[in-house]
């Protein structure tokens, strides 16, 4: 589930490329945001079900073993405790997620090779050989391995990043995002009584609609903030301003004024932490005191 900040990293990134590209289309330019918001999503879904994909490789794994035209005892009698892993198997067994892929095209059929790699070197784990030594246990013994299969080895997983970046540009920056809301899934499941629920991507229509408005307001204000802004960006030459810098600006005064139930301390802060993740190093500096001179002034003249 995004929150707030996701949403306006987002329109962000939708306002740099809709002005970099020399747009004029506000309705193409939100459908392009609501496309980057959705892929988020796709993530989601596609981790949810590599952890199924693990099982069922693990399975095909077994029964090659088991028909080898000369198997051993270990073959023939498998230590079957990553397969019957409670967690893993109610995602597998999933009719909400497995509906929602099939909605989506997403698989895992094209790329079983790089899910095998995976399961074998998770296999090679001091933590996974301990797992398979413990006794049966309960769901919770089981969530805390998978979680740990996620951190130590899904996460750092290389050929994944590469799948992940090959399939859409928008992943780049969503990788940390989307495992939190796996991990959080996975830790909600055991205190819903082992029952998966897939996280939706807003927290309501409010979140959507807040998106959507954030970035048409500052298309449709564009002009005006950037002469409010010139004004007050003493000894700067406004073309030389950073894109970046004047769209966080530009989005800070559009929130600010026209968002009214968000407190103008929130925006400031929200802003200003935009400013040290995605400008330059001197950037946090320059935006705060332009804005800080700027909501000093609205305050005064009662626009705030």
């Amino acid at each position: 589930m995004l929150n707030r900040r996701h949403l306006r990293v987002k329109v962000l990134q939708s306002l740099y490329a809709f002005f970099q590209s020399h747009n004029t289309d506000i309705t193409a330019g939100e459908n392009e945001l609501l496309h980057g918001i959705g892929k988020i999503h796709d993530m989601y879904i596609y981790q949810l079900s590599l952890l199924a994909e693990l099982l069922a490789q693990e399975e095909k794994v077994i029964n090659d073993n088991m028909t080898k035209r000369l198997p051993s005892q270990e073959d023939l009698h498998p230590n079957r405790r990553f397969l019957e892993n409670a967690c893993l198997d109610m995602i597998a067994g999933s009719t909400e997620l497995r509906k929602i892929a099939d909605e989506r095209h997403i698989h895992w059929r094209d790329e079983a090779e790089m899910v095998r790699k995976l399961l074998q070197t998770i296999k090679k784990q001091p933590y996974y050989k301990d797992y398979m030594a413990q006794e049966a246990s309960g769901f919770h013994e089981d969530s805390r391995f998978v979680l740990k299969m996620i951190k130590k080895n899904i996460l750092p997983f290389e050929a994944l990043h590469h799948f992940y970046e090959e399939k859409s540009i928008y992943w780049i920056d969503d990788w940390e995002l989307v495992n939190k809301m796996l991990v959080k899934t996975l830790k909600l499941a055991e205190e819903q009584q082992q029952t998966l629920q897939i996280m939706p991507l807003f927290k309501d229509s409010s979140d959507r609609e807040f998106s959507i408005e954030l970035f048409r307001r500052s298309i449709l204000n564009h002009s005006e903030y950037n002469a409010i802004i010139s004004e007050k960006a003493m000894n700067w030459d406004v073309e030389r301003i950073a894109m970046m810098d004047m769209i966080i600006m530009e989005m800070a005064l559009t929130e600010i004024l026209k968002f009214p139930e968000i407190p103008v301390k929130v925006s400031l802060n929200e802003y200003i932490e935009l400013s040290k993740m995605y400008s330059t190093p001197k950037s946090k500096v320059f935006v705060n005191g332009v804005l800080d001179k700027l909501v000093e002034e609205f305050a005064r003249d009662r626009l705030i």
